[in-house]
């Protein structure tokens, strides 16, 4: 298909706020990064149904939003000024433009969409996060879609541009959208799996004895007040225990000197000095 998900047509060009747009296409949550981090998920997930095509299906959309952003970019950029300094400095209003829009959208991509954020930091697959298991992964899904939102909303009260408030306005319905979509599933995943990632450990090798206990390592008592400090754990297996004076389980670390190839400061060893 060669349209649009949603009309991206900005009422005049703006490359300060072409660079701006760049935090949400390529910055560590934009739309770039949650494409792909879905899309991974999907091809990771190693059984077939309902889930891997949930994440196929959100992970093709955001590739429309990917274009949807990419082309407001390059309309943003239309007739941006690439005057000299000499031009700029008779013209304030051009020297504000110049200083303050990204120049490798005038010297790298003629006018177009860069994989960057707004500060021009290349975007990087360390953003992505695809570990094999559902609720993590959703988990991870629900916090990306909500700093994408987030980061949309404040974009949205930087420009009194119609059109790209229109995009945005689609944009943020959709982040909330996903957000109530990948908490839905995480509802259904819990329910059947319970809270605790991975849920397929065995439960009788870990240290149960301090499975649900809080430590209080700053100072007075505040923490106590807590949801997570008293009453049942979330996960309906224990209770909370509240403790004020954390014990020292372990001794004091004693570690033999490294082997005199290393050369560490060892004082068993004579200096060589001369």
């Amino acid at each position: 298909m060669k349209e649009l998900q949603f009309e991206a047509k900005p009422e005049r060009p703006d490359p300060l706020f072409a660079r701006r747009l760049q935090e949400i296409l390529g910055g560590q949550y934009g739309e770039i990064s949650v494409a792909m981090q879905y899309l991974f998920q999907g091809f990771n997930l190693r059984m077939e149904g309902k889930y891997k095509d949930l994440l196929y299906d959100v992970g093709t959309e955001e590739l429309a939003h990917v274009e949807m952003l990419a082309t407001m970019i390059a309309r943003l950029l239309d007739d941006a000024p690439a005057g000299t300094l000499e031009q700029a400095s008779e013209d304030p209003a051009m020297a504000a433009i110049i200083g303050g829009m990204n120049p490798q959208h005038a010297i790298v991509s003629g006018l177009g969409a860069m994989p960057q954020d707004s500060n021009g930091y290349s975007w990087t697959a360390d953003y992505i996060g695809a570990s094999g298991n559902l609720i993590a992964d959703f988990r991870a899904n629900v916090m990306a879609e909500s700093q994408g939102r987030l980061q949309a909303t404040r974009l949205y009260e930087m420009t009194n541009d119609r059109g790209v408030k229109d995009m945005l306005s689609f944009l943020i319905a959709r982040d909330r959208m996903h957000q109530n979509m990948w908490l839905a599933a995480l509802q259904e995943l819990e329910e059947r799996e319970g809270v605790v990632v991975p849920s397929t450990f065995p439960s009788n090798q870990e240290l149960k004895s301090v499975a649900y206990d809080f430590y209080n390592f700053s100072q007075g008592n505040a923490s106590a007040e807590g949801r997570w400090a008293h009453g049942p754990s979330i996960d309906g297996c224990s209770y909370f225990n509240y403790v004020p004076n954390p014990p020292a389980y372990g001794g004091i670390p004693s570690i033999p000197p490294a082997p005199p190839y290393t050369f560490n400061t060892n004082f068993n060893i004579p200096p060589q000095l001369c």
